[in-house]
């Protein structure tokens, strides 16, 4: 399995860390770590996760959120 880290910048609204999770998950990607802090308005996360599968898939559907704003 392949270990990636993506740091990403989204709104700060309620539902927006499941909705991160729940993409995460769909696509076939284990989280190991995760570290979250609160910026004024913004939500910078910074996960790690595991998968056989490519980072583009994961990558491409995130940004397709609404309230990703960056994702590196």
């Amino acid at each position: 399995m392949n270990n990636y880290q993506i740091e990403l910048n989204a709104r700060h609204r309620p539902e927006v860390l499941e909705r991160i999770l729940r993409v995460i998950r769909h696509r076939g990607f284990t989280v190991t770590t995760m570290k979250m802090e609160l910026i004024e308005d913004k939500v910078r996360l910074k996960i790690t996760v595991k998968s056989d599968r490519t980072l583009n898939l994961l990558v491409n559907q995130l940004v397709k959120l609404p309230d990703v704003v960056e994702i590196n």
